[in-house]
This record gives structure tokens, sequence and C-alpha cells, in this order.
């Protein structure tokens, strides 16, 4: 099974839109999961809202999520009602996705200050096979004993002085591996994980 994997679409619609497109005739996944930052910096975060929620694609509350924006009513309730961390199961696996890093939506894990132990450690105690991460707009994977830990990055497009790595995922299930798809780039390109 594949899932694909975005976040940090910071009210990049037209990225989005790219990315939502590419997952579901390019790499035709099942299920595509966000980890949040819907909001914040681009030019259509009411637009963004509002795919994600008609769509209903599972999504956690990112850090800038948490602010005002010019939003419609219902997608400020949208956001206000995400959940900071969120759970599902897919072929036997448990995923567990956040933003940052469990149980705090500002701090992000970077791969080169955790080791394979502390991630092992994650895992065992959110009983989870996945988790995955958003937040550093930098993409990881990690395969460790227990599971693996993933972060897509972040795909807008637009200039801002935050780095950015215009990036999205997918998931493939049993095999826990994941690729990462720079969105401007050619689809079937793959970057190295």
């Amino acid at each position: 099974m594949d899932i694909g994997i975005i976040s940090d679409i910071h009210g990049d619609y037209a990225a989005l839109d790219s990315a939502l497109h590419r997952l579901k005739t390019i790499h035709q996944v099942r299920h595509i999961l966000c980890a949040g930052d819907l909001v914040g910096r681009g030019p259509q975060p009411d637009r963004v809202v509002q795919v994600i929620r008609e769509q209903r694609i599972p999504t956690v509350r990112g850090n800038h999520d948490e602010w005002a924006y010019p939003l419609s009513i219902e997608n400020k309730n949208f956001l206000k009602d995400l959940p900071m961390e969120w759970r599902g199961e897919y072929d036997g696996f448990t995923v567990y996705m956040c933003h940052g890093k469990p149980g705090n939506n500002m701090w992000g894990l970077y791969r080169d200050h955790i080791s394979d132990t502390l991630l092992n450690m994650m895992l065992t105690s959110l009983n989870a096979d996945v988790l995955i991460t958003g937040h550093t707009h930098v993409p990881f994977f990690a395969r460790v004993k227990r599971g693996c830990v993933i972060n897509a990055g972040s795909i807008y497009t637009f200039e801002t002085a935050r780095s950015t790595s215009h990036t999205y995922g997918v998931l493939h299930l049993p095999d826990m591996t994941f690729d990462i798809f720079d969105l401007t780039a050619e689809p079937e390109k793959r970057l190295a994980t």
C-alpha cells in the first residue's frame, strides 16, 4: 500500500494542487496524510484549508495553524479543531503523525540530532511502527529496528526567507520504504533518502 505524505504547505495552493495531482494520478497512492502547517506566509491559506477539509485528508495541527489568518469561519474552526497528534492503522502497521515531535508542534526532529536508539525509544513509547513529522522543512527517512521515522519536507514553492525543500513523499507498506519527490522536478524523479 502506498501512502502520500505532505507537510508545511503554508498557504501555497498551487503547490498543494500539484502535489495532490501527482500523488493521485502518477503515484496512485491509496491514502494521503498531512503533517500540518496548512497556513502561514503563503498567498492562498483559505483555499488550502478548504481543499484539505473537503478532501478529508487526515491532518495534524502545525504551529502556524494556531495563529490567526484571514480565513472563512469554517476554515478557522477546522484549524482550531485539528489534533496535535493522529494515529491510524494501514495493513496492520500503526502510524503516528505529529507536526514537530511527539507532544510539541514547535520543535522538530532533525536527523543529525537524533540517534537510532532515540528513534527506537520514541516508536516504542508511541506503540507505533511509523512516525510521521513535519515542521523542519527538511526531508528525512530513518529505518530503525522498531520501524521508521519520516519527514516529507515542505511543499511550498513561493519565495520566502524560510527555506523550503519543495518536496512530498510516498510511504510504501509493508516494506516500510519512503520515496521523496521534488515538486519542481519531473514527477518520476526520486531524491535520495
